[in-house]
């Protein structure tokens, strides 16, 4: 390279022909100097462009998504249980209390972790960052085995870490499959990715259930709560590193760029992307609050039992994964312009609450419910979609912060969520349909104020740029 350089400056210089003054001189290398840049810098920005993801790939990083996901939905079901026996003397209202602040350790370590492990993997690579994740996930899920820290607060530092770790995962699984997907295939990417996610929590429970039963036939004098619990962290840890061997055997090459390219490559300002950070911690905020109503409907209405509720869920997460199908297999995140989804899925979801607050039977219920889950459903996929638009230095940071923020949210809907259930009972409903409203007047009334979220227009302009570049290279 170094012969090379110095050769096409000799010819220049002897093109140039005499140089009678020093500032001739001068002027002529300037000027070399900006043909040279001006060759060389093409040809480095080609280097760095990451390479596809091949379907191998792009499955396992979607399985790594289901593989945490449902750790913590089998957890969840076990947990009360496995409490009660960390606590005797405790009554349910304590171990339900214990069961939401733990909850709430793993949101913590997800909003503390995210932010820190997407600029971290901006500047070493988000593969990395992958692999670190799946194994402190494995590892702080294993720790749950030892005795010494099973007590009631070794288990808030753990499941805080679990989360802590979890963030170093989902965003950067996002951040990656953005980085190696052309911007015609990420609606369907990003479709798939969510459709995981939802189909871990389902999956979840089953694992549970399969623990279960593997601890009572392997020694029926165990206490079937410890036992079921143990069960389902060494079921989950085993999960956990089928996803490292396959993640680690099929990882896409590194992207990392370089300072030069970094500081050529223009940066988006961070306030672009606080609009999209703002609606991922809003729907969390509301999503999170909408969850724990639905747990407490048992103690709202004598009429509705445990499996009711339990259907309750399962219609929720069954609706989301039905909507992220219909923009999988359709493309609509790429025809219908982003502002206007979101604009769908908040109607939907507030009238969907407001059919919860004043409902009076059970067929109401399961429908307030559909709405609320096919308008969420639809949100979600729209905000990741939109902030896999980040440029390529970028990329973890912004997934960071758009599971920051939904850990953010999380957290506040669910103490929110609790006082309001405990003051107004089921008019909390029509409540939490308020910060819903409010968005939806600001994407319709105040456009300029969604500045960061490009319309149809600068998302098919994007595509034809995208495509000339493919062509001319």
């Amino acid at each position: 390279m170094t012969l090379g350089v110095s050769w096409q400056f000799w010819n220049a210089s002897k093109d140039a022909g005499p140089l009678p003054s020093q500032g001739r001189r001068r002027k002529t290398l300037m000027n070399n100097l900006g043909l040279l840049k001006a060759k060389v810098a093409p040809v480095a920005m080609q280097s760095f462009q990451p390479d596809r993801l091949r379907p191998v790939q792009v499955a396992w990083l979607a399985a790594a998504i289901f593989a945490v996901s449902a750790g913590f939905g089998a957890l969840m079901p076990v947990l009360p249980a496995w409490l009660t026996t960390l606590m005797p003397g405790a009554t349910a209202g304590d171990v339900a209390r214990h069961v939401g602040f733990l909850s709430g350790a793993y949101a913590v370590g997800v909003l503390l972790g995210a932010p820190l492990w997407g600029v971290v993997g901006d500047h070493v690579g988000h593969g990395r960052i992958l692999i670190l994740g799946l194994i402190g996930y494995v590892v702080s899920s294993l720790l749950l085995l030892i005795p010494a820290l099973t007590v009631v607060w070794g288990m808030y530092a753990l499941r805080g870490a679990t989360g802590f770790f979890v963030a170093a995962v989902i965003p950067v699984v996002a951040a990656l499959v953005a980085e190696h997907t052309p911007e015609a295939q990420r609606a369907r990417r990003f479709a798939w990715l969510g459709a995981m996610s939802l189909l871990g929590f389902l999956f979840g429970p089953a694992l549970s259930v399969l623990a279960e039963w593997i601890a009572s036939w392997a020694d029926e004098t165990a206490n079937a709560a410890v036992a079921s619990a143990q069960g389902v962290v060494v079921l989950s840890a085993a999960l956990g590193a089928m996803m490292i061997l396959g993640v680690a055997a099929t990882l896409p090459a590194s992207a990392r760029i370089s300072a030069s390219v970094q500081t050529d490559t223009a940066t988006p300002d961070p306030q672009s992307r606080l609009p999209l950070w703002a609606l991922s911690g809003a729907v969390a905020f509301v999503l999170a609050a909408f969850e724990l109503g639905i747990v407490l409907q048992g103690q709202e209405h004598s009429g509705v039992s445990s499996r009711q509720i339990a259907m309750m869920f399962a219609e929720c997460s069954l609706v989301m994964l039905a909507v992220n199908a219909v923009l999988f297999w359709t493309g609509l995140l790429e025809k219908i312009s982003a502002r206007t989804l979101m604009s769908v899925g908040l109607i939907l979801a507030t009238v969907g609450l407001a059919v919860l607050a004043l409902h009076r039977d059970d067929a109401w219920m399961y429908v307030g419910i559909g709405f609320t889950a096919a308008g969420t459903g639809l949100v979600l996929p729209v905000i990741a979609y939109l902030a896999a638009g980040a440029s390529q230095n970028t990329l973890g940071a912004t997934m960071g912060g758009l599971a920051a923020a939904a850990g953010l949210g999380q957290t506040l809907g669910s103490l929110v969520g609790g006082w309001l259930f405990g003051t107004v009972a089921q008019q909390s409903f029509a409540w939490l349909a308020l910060p819903f409203a409010a968005l939806l007047a600001m994407l319709v009334l105040r456009p300029g104020s969604w500045s960061g979220i490009p319309t149809q227009s600068t998302r098919r302009l994007t595509r034809v740029t995208e495509r000339d570049h493919n062509h001319a290279q």
